[in-house]
């Protein structure tokens, strides 16, 4: 009883308890039913009853996340209404992000006429393409739109763009149909933030129009990182400055700690006796600090911000002294209660985790550094401990981070950013004023950004690595927080050896003879990873979809990373549609590629290109690599090829212990044909890509009877205008018995190493990884009466 007492006076561990617990709900591929999360709660309530606070806060914090996601959950468009047209009245809920095709909002529905009276999700993602419209943050619309439901490439190493689209509570997705019905109901409310925020960011636009750094001072000032370039962003990554420029808990600090000062002054020289100065200062910060949130969108990262300063100026109002330990915790434990999905948010954990190393460092420390000392060394110190959860969400870590930071948190955080908030408050009130604050704003940001750019070109700048496990994270996260304990406290360099686990992390290569087969999730496109034991293929590299976005950058570079390579010996790019060569230059400019092959080599930036013909071959590490098709020019007579670039696809054959693979880009009955005539029973593989998507034009009986695949691994994008892959093909590979795999409803594909020569034993990534958010469950086509495996 004595240790549930003391439980109950010390409130922290209670609170983390609670913490833990949202924590565990996000780990759950399904969430619990309600009557057991009833359950739960009556449970938590009589573990209370008996003074087991600990349990108690674990169990209704798990109960409370896992109801907040069955809420949630519940605001789902019906699988009916997909691809339906369907006329929405409501109000545009965020900033328009033009791009190359049109624009692109988020929308809050206020009222729907769907088909069949079904209701449509309170918050959307919608694209209109192609129009000439202007549309602005807070009017009032009724539109004609086609939605689907959230559903995101999946991916290793990659984005989990359904876990952002459900923490961000959009449920569905779609564009807007050109129709006479789509009109404009009612202007902006002025009142209103959204209106706030469309104003200040035309006006910061307007000032800045010709300015490349348009987009870092819109960010700056309220949070607006859509015309942010990605060469810009890349720069940020790499010196490890990003958090400076989205909108964060220093923005949000700074303007508390200013309105603090100036109502702290003003109150004192006012004289104001009926409440203390400090409390009127805090109220002002509070007020202060809301305000510019709402401006900003109320964004996560502000949230979680103005939650902890609301806290810390709560003490002031109080009168109590808060240790701020307990002010984070309180912090912590309330951004978890407003929102149990912010902790699957990489920023929940940096934004903590900073402010509690720092708080570690200025612990128990018996000498006091002098300030730019102080300053240097904590920047260094919360780089090394901010390390291990870096390395753990994104494969990397800026080398250069501490020295960056030295000189861009006083310049970009302390100076430009407060500079750059004054110039957007004139420009509302003093036009011409503003825009020459504005240009002297931007006239500082072009000196620091050459200072980044010269750090961000240095080679050791950023160490990538594949990601390691989350045991060796935390492992690594505890190494660094030994290292820093204060001096004279024996041990301290015993750090330096929980922190090897994750520094030296690889994946385990497939073993020699063998072969690893990933078929990547890009849409409707094609992208596959083949691994042996000390080389890499890749075949084929996805779409290009703007120029600021490809299949290289979002997909195959992550992936790569997350397998711990670094160089690639064959880059295979079977013909020169988009979906094939699109992410094949990010590739070609982030790696090493030793050897390039293509039916259309001169459309790779490689120097050492080369036209991929039928008789190549290579062995590497106990595995056969066979390039099949297309044929030589004087061999192709008689080979029954057709006039399509389609059908002059490279086609790639690997053969191994565990048996063969067959990768054939987009051929069609033509080529098929012709490898028939030519081959006939040498194309027996295990594993077949199915050709061109699984279209009705591809897959013929005699091509498949000569393959006798027991598996084919689709690429095709989720509801593809095309319908790929065919109901046709699709019913041909059921009556042959062969299993059927598809990245839309898989995620991706990998054919693992195996030694025993029985077969790839095939789990689609969205089944091995699912979790609750995730649209449906991967539908595996099976012959009748098997199951797969």
């Amino acid at each position: 009883m004595k240790a549930s007492a003391k439980e109950g006076r010390n409130g922290i561990p209670a609170l983390l308890a609670f913490v833990c617990g949202g924590i565990a709900v996000q780990a759950l591929p399904e969430l619990p039913s309600p009557m057991l999360l009833a359950g739960l709660t009556v449970a938590a309530l009589i573990l209370y009853f008996f003074h087991r606070f600990l349990a108690c806060a674990l169990l209704l914090g798990f109960a409370w996340a896992a109801a907040f996601a069955l809420v949630r959950l519940h605001d789902a468009l019906p699988h009916a209404l997909e691809g339906q047209d369907i006329i929405i009245e409501g109000a545009i809920a965020s900033l328009p992000e033009p791009h190359e095709r049109g624009v692109r909002f988020e929308f809050d529905v206020g009222r729907s006429v769907s088909p069949d009276g079904a209701r449509v999700p309170g918050h959307l993602r919608l694209n209109w393409y192609d129009t000439g419209r202007t549309v602005r943050a807070g009017e009032r619309w009724r539109l004609t739109v086609r939605l689907k439901r959230p559903h995101g490439m999946l991916n290793p190493g990659g984005m989990d763009y359904e876990l952002w689209l459900f923490s961000r509570n959009i449920r569905a997705l779609g564009y807007v149909r050109e129709s006479t019905g789509n009109v404009l109901l009612k202007p902006a409310n002025p009142w209103l933030p959204g209106a706030w925020r469309q104003q200040l960011s035309d006006r910061i636009h307007a000032a800045l129009a010709d300015s490349p750094f348009d987009g870092v001072i819109r960010a700056l000032v309220m949070g607006a990182e859509d015309a942010i370039t990605p060469a810009q962003w890349e720069v940020l990554r790499r010196t490890g400055t990003a958090h400076l420029i989205a909108i964060s808990g220093s923005h949000i600090s700074l303007i508390a700690l200013l309105a603090y000062g100036i109502a702290a002054g003003a109150a004192s020289l006012l004289q104001v006796m009926h409440w203390p100065p400090p409390a009127v200062a805090a109220v002002a910060a509070v007020a202060a600090a809301s305000g510019y949130s709402a401006l900003t969108g109320f964004a996560i990262p502000t949230q979680r911000a103005l939650i902890m300063i609301a806290i810390a100026m709560g003490g002031i109002i109080a009168q109590r002294h808060l240790r701020p330990v307990h002010t984070l915790t309180w912090a912590l434990a309330a951004v978890v209660l407003l929102d149990p999905l912010a902790v699957t948010s990489p920023g929940f954990w940096l934004s903590f985790l900073a402010v509690g190393f720092i708080l570690y460092l200025l612990t128990g420390r018996l000498h006091r550094a002098g300030f730019v000392r102080g300053l240097a060394w904590t920047n260094w110190a919360t780089s090394l401990g901010l390390a291990p959860v870096l390395l753990f969400f994104f494969g990397q870590i800026s080398l250069i981070s501490p020295l960056a930071n030295l000189f861009a948190v006083p310049v970009l955080g302390l100076a430009i950013t407060p500079l750059a908030l004054f110039g957007a408050l004139v420009l509302l009130v003093w036009p011409a004023a503003g825009i020459v604050l504005m240009g002297f704003t931007e006239t500082l940001v072009a000196w620091t950004w050459k200072a980044l750019e010269w750090l961000s070109a240095l080679p050791w700048a950023q160490w990538q690595h594949a990601a390691p496990p989350l045991p060796m994270a935390l492992l690594a996260a505890f190494g660094a927080a030994v290292l820093m304990i204060p001096r004279g406290i024996p041990g301290r360099w015993l750090g330096l050896f929980l922190l090897l686990p994750a520094a030296t992390y690889a994946p385990g290569p497939p073993p020699e003879g063998s072969y690893r087969l990933t078929v990547l999730d890009v849409g409707q496109a094609l992208a596959s990873v083949v691994e042996t034991h000390a080389h890499t293929l890749v075949f084929d590299t996805g779409a290009r979809l703007s120029d600021s976005f490809d299949m290289g950058t979002a997909v195959l570079e992550p992936y790569l990373r997350s397998r711990g390579i670094s160089a690639i010996d064959t880059l295979v790019v079977s013909h020169g549609d988009n979906d094939h060569i699109g992410g094949a230059a990010t590739l070609l400019q982030r790696f090493p590629v030793a050897a390039a092959l293509s039916s259309v080599p001169d459309k790779l930036s490689h120097p050492a290109a080369k036209s991929c013909r039928a008789g190549q071959s290579w062995e590497w590490d106990g595995a056969r690599f066979e390039m099949l098709w297309p044929p030589t020019p004087e061999g192709a007579e008689g080979e029954g090829t057709a006039d399509d670039d389609n059908d002059t696809s490279c086609v790639l054959k690997i053969s191994a212990t565990q048996g063969g693979a067959l990768l054939t880009g987009d051929i069609e009955r033509g080529a098929e044909s012709g490898l028939v005539t030519r081959y006939a029973a040498a194309l027996a593989s295990t594993v077949l890509v199915a050709p061109h998507h699984g279209s009705k034009t591809s897959s013929t009986p005699e091509f498949l009877s000569e393959v006798r695949p027991s598996t084919v691994l689709v690429s095709a994008g989720y509801r593809n205008r095309w319908g790929f892959p065919s109901p046709q093909v699709m019913e041909r590979y059921r009556r042959l018995g062969i299993r059927v795999f598809d990245t839309a409803s898989g995620g991706a594909l990998t054919v693992p190493p195996g030694a025993d020569g029985t077969g790839p034993e095939l789990i689609p990534y969205r089944l091995s990884h699912r979790r609750y958010w995730h649209d449906t469950a991967p539908r595996t086509e099976s012959p009748a009466g098997a199951a797969p495996r």
